[in-house]
């Protein structure tokens, strides 16, 4: 099989459309149609099965994608290694959470664009630890960014950044802000605005609550912390956030922090990757980076923190 082969084929497997694939490789569809016939033919099975105009993965289509990835990722560090350290190119895969993309990887990527401008960065969405952690196993992530309890690594390289401040934040004129301290029976009657399941501080936060012996019955749960934090100050609902996706809005007094006594264990943003993953040169600028970012960010709040305690 040629290393075009399976480009083509992880294109069409991420689209299952075989225009929008031949449009985005810039081939003819037939063109499409026939390597992916003569894949077939060479793995001896099918891979997309056509329903009418549809396009879908057959059991072997999805189990060779994972095998093709890393094919791909193969190729293209073997391309980077032997083709000296100039212009390199190729692509690094990210797993992140909303929080860190929103907040601290514009930064870290403007500079990394500086250094390698042909090098192809993609995020992608990591909700969930362990879905993260999953696909550093599999080889779909180079790197990924995890927000959660510190947890020793096995075939992973883990490495705690920063410890995250974890708040809980209404609407200013919320009933509780009247208490100069809310317990966890204060909370059983009100409603929960929760990211995903699978998110390590809204886990640490159903585990507080069942050890309380507190069970909130409403809760809505959203895909966006920014949905969340608008459906806070529209006065919704109680959100429990990192300090730096609130930050901005409590300062602004559009929402504010409740005085929550909590026994949450620390939750940390770590950065992760594969023990036996090829370190090409832009993945380590990519992570030399991120270590000189959160090292300011670390200072930042350090002063921060003087300066209110001398208030």
């Amino acid at each position: 099989m040629e290393i075009k082969q399976l480009i083509t084929f992880k294109i069409a497997a991420e689209t299952l459309n075989f225009t929008q694939t031949a449009r985005l490789l810039n081939f003819a569809q037939s063109s499409v149609t026939a390597q992916m016939k003569s894949l077939e033919a060479e793995l001896g099975t099918t891979l997309f099965e056509r329903l009418g105009k549809r396009v879908i993965l057959t059991e072997a289509g999805r189990k060779f994608k994972l095998y093709a990835n890393k094919m791909i990722k193969l190729y293209e560090e073997a391309m980077m290694a032997v083709g000296g350290d100039e212009d390199f190119s190729g692509t690094l895969t990210i797993g992140a959470q909303e929080s860190q993309c929103t907040y601290r990887l514009p930064k870290i990527l403007m500079e990394f664009k500086k250094q390698y401008p042909n090098v192809k960065v993609i995020f992608k969405p990591a909700h969930s630890n362990e879905l993260a952690r999953k696909q550093l196993m599999d080889g779909s992530l180079d790197f990924a960014f995890i927000m959660d309890t510190l947890k020793a690594g096995d075939v992973l390289r883990i490495e705690a950044l920063i410890q995250e401040k974890i708040k809980m934040v209404a609407v200013p004129n919320h009933r509780l802000f009247a208490k100069s301290e809310v317990s966890s029976k204060d909370l059983e009657y009100e409603t929960f605005l929760l990211t995903e399941a699978g998110c390590s501080y809204r886990t640490l936060l159903e585990d507080s609550f069942r050890s309380a012996e507190i069970f909130p019955l409403n809760k809505f749960e959203f895909g966006s912390i920014e949905a969340i934090k608008q459906c806070v100050i529209a006065g919704l609902g109680i959100a429990v956030l990192p300090e730096m996706a609130v930050e901005s809005e409590i300062r602004l007094g559009k929402m504010k922090e409740l005085a929550w006594e909590n026994n949450l264990s620390p939750v940390y943003t770590q950065i992760a990757w594969h023990k036996d993953k090829w370190m090409s040169p832009p993945l380590k600028a990519f992570i030399e980076l991120v270590h000189e970012t959160f090292k300011t960010s670390k200072t930042r709040i350090k002063e921060k923190n003087k300066v209110e305690s001398l208030k």
